[in-house]
């Protein structure tokens, strides 16, 4: 009893403190709708998105795999993880560990999904490993984009995550082992400094200010059946992490908080 009474207080003490490291676990490409197939780059970066912080070093991942459906056909899963290459990734403040690759992507629609391997946070003495999805639409047909690929902690999008015009909103859904999680708290930032895959860097430039520090990483509920919904005021990516939705997540005899990542892309209308 102990035990537990001391796992679940790490727990409480490592959900309070980890917003303010803000840790994003991203899938990059430039973009998520594409009108014709080809090569795409990916880059993996464990960061701090808004304020292209504090990058991560990276393990090799425990799993990266890319689902891929057209219309009604079974989702095809290709396992990734071989075509990975390790790679250093620039922040405005230090290099850190990361991968890229790239992928022949067809038509229709592809979940890019990655289990990391679990970071070791000295500051908490504890873990976080973050399930982490990206999704790209090849020539505007849709697939299987609404569902769960089965991953332990998974955001399944309610709408299109890939035809998201600035203003619309976005409703995702949290899942626990197919499970969906009452009232799951969800960390939202805005990826704010282009990534540059030629440099291995983000670039130094801006493209939003925050007038003060609460809007650098945005926190909202999801409701009793686990949807959250959230307005887009801007384009560009965004990244969306609920928090710690394993209750009983541990790695090597300490907390870890499994969070549940998925990313998407919003335009302006012209």
């Amino acid at each position: 009893m102990k035990h537990v009474i001391t796992t679940i207080s790490t727990l409480a003490i490592l959900a309070i403190t980890l917003p303010a490291f803000a840790h994003f676990q991203m899938i990059y490409t430039p973009e998520s709708a594409l009108n014709r197939g080809g090569r795409i780059p990916l880059a993996i970066v464990f960061t701090h998105p808004f304020e292209a912080g504090h990058t991560m070093d990276m393990g090799r991942p425990e799993q990266f795999f890319v689902t891929r459906s057209r219309g009604e056909n079974i989702p095809k899963k290709t396992d990734l993880l071989p075509m990975l290459k390790p790679m250093t990734w620039t922040s405005l403040t230090n290099s850190g560990a990361a991968y890229e690759t790239e992928y022949s992507a067809r038509g229709g629609d592809h979940i890019f999904c990655l289990v990391p391997a679990p970071y070791y946070e000295g500051e908490e003495d504890a873990y976080i490993q973050q399930f982490t999805k990206m999704i790209v639409n090849v020539g505007g047909e849709p697939g299987a984009w609404m569902e769960p690929v089965g991953l332990d902690c998974e955001i399944v999008p309610l709408c299109k995550p890939y035809d998201r015009w600035t203003g619309n909103v976005f409703q995702g859904k949290v899942l626990f082992k197919g499970k969906p999680v009452s009232g799951a708290e969800i960390e939202i930032e805005y990826l704010n400094h282009k990534p540059l895959l030629d440099k291995k860097a983000f670039a130094k430039e801006a493209s939003a200010t925050a007038p003060q520090a609460a809007f650098v990483l945005q926190t909202i509920f999801a409701d009793d059946n686990g949807v959250f919904t959230f307005g887009i005021p801007k384009a560009g990516w965004w990244g969306f992490a609920a928090l710690g939705i394993d209750p009983e997540g541990s790695f090597k005899g300490k907390a870890c908080s499994r969070d549940a990542v998925i990313w998407i892309q919003a335009k302006d209308m012209k």
